[in-house]
C-alpha cells in the first residue's frame, strides 16, 4: 500500500457528536408530531427527516418511541414551567398574585414566548395533540412536577373566581382546551409565515386581547338557565 493510500485511510470525515444527532432526532419528532399527532408518525419517519442515515439510531438514544415522547414533553414543560415559578415569584413578591389577569399572564405569556422562539416551534401542537388523544401519557410525563406553575395558577383561578365550584371546574376545563386551540393555531401561522402582517396574529393588541377573550370566558357571570342546573 503506497503512503498516500495509508493517508487516506486514516483521514475519515468527522462523525457528527452524538449529542447533535439526539437533538435532530428530536426536532425532527416534535415537528413531526406537531403536525400529524404521534399516532399519524413511525419510527423510520423521524429518523428520516432528522437526516439520520443509522435507522437504529432512535432506539439508541431514547430506548423508544413512548420515551422520546416523555422527553419531548418534558423538554417544553421544564422551560414553562421555570418560567411561570418565576413569574409567580416576582408577583408574591409584589404581594400578588391579586387579579384573574395577573394570573392569565403566568399562564400565556410564556406559551407566547415559547412559540417565539423557533428552538421551540411546534412544541405546543405536539402537547395540545397529546393532550387530545394521548391524555394519560402526557399527564404520566409531567407527574405533577414540571407542570408545577401551572397547577399553581389554577389554584389560584379557583380561589378568584366567584361562582359555583362545578362551573368553575368545567369552566377552567373549557379553558385549557380553548387556550391550547387558539395558541396551537398560532404557533402554526408562526411556522407557515402567514402571521407576518396578519390581521389575527399580528397585531400590537393580540396578546392583550387574548387575555382579554379569556378573561371574560372564566369570570362572566353564569345565566339563570345556567344557575338553574347545578346542583
Amino acid at each position: 500500500m503506497t503512503e498516500t493510500a495509508k493517508k487516506s485511510r486514516r483521514v475519515r470525515p468527522p462523525r457528527a457528536p452524538s449529542f447533535h444527532t439526539k437533538n435532530q432526532l428530536k426536532m425532527a419528532a416534535r415537528q413531526l408530531f406537531a403536525r400529524q399527532g404521534v399516532d399519524g408518525v413511525t419510527v423510520q419517519q423521524i429518523v428520516s427527516a432528522a437526516g439520520v442515515r443509522n435507522n437504529a439510531a432512535l432506539h439508541y438514544h431514547f430506548g423508544s418511541k413512548e420515551d422520546l415522547i416523555r422527553e419531548l414533553v418534558i423538554d417544553g414543560a421544564a422551560v414553562l414551567n421555570a418560567r411561570r415559578q418565576q413569574m409567580l415569584r416576582d408577583l408574591k413578591a409584589r404581594g400578588g398574585p391579586t387579579t384573574i389577569r395577573e394570573v392569565l399572564e403566568v399562564l400565556v405569556v410564556p406559551v407566547i414566548e415559547l412559540e417565539d422562539n423557533e428552538q421551540w416551534r411546534g412544541y405546543i401542537r405536539f402537547t395540545s395533540n397529546l393532550q387530545a388523544t394521548n391524555r394519560d401519557v402526557l399527564l404520566a410525563a409531567l407527574n405533577n412536577k414540571w407542570n408545577a406553575g401551572y397547577i399553581a395558577c389554577f389554584d389560584y383561578l379557583k380561589q378568584m373566581i366567584r361562582i359555583p365550584p362545578a362551573l368553575i371546574e368545567q369552566r377552567l376545563s373549557i379553558f385549557s382546551i380553548s387556550a391550547n386551540a387558539i395558541l396551537s393555531a398560532r404557533e402554526a401561522a408562526l411556522e407557515s409565515r402567514q402571521s407576518k402582517g396578519s390581521r389575527l396574529w399580528d397585531r400590537s393588541f393580540t396578546l392583550e386581547n387574548i387575555l382579554d377573550i379569556f378573561e371574560a370566558m372564566l369570570t362572566c357571570d353564569p345565566s339563570a338557565a345556567t344557575l338553574g342546573t347545578v346542583r
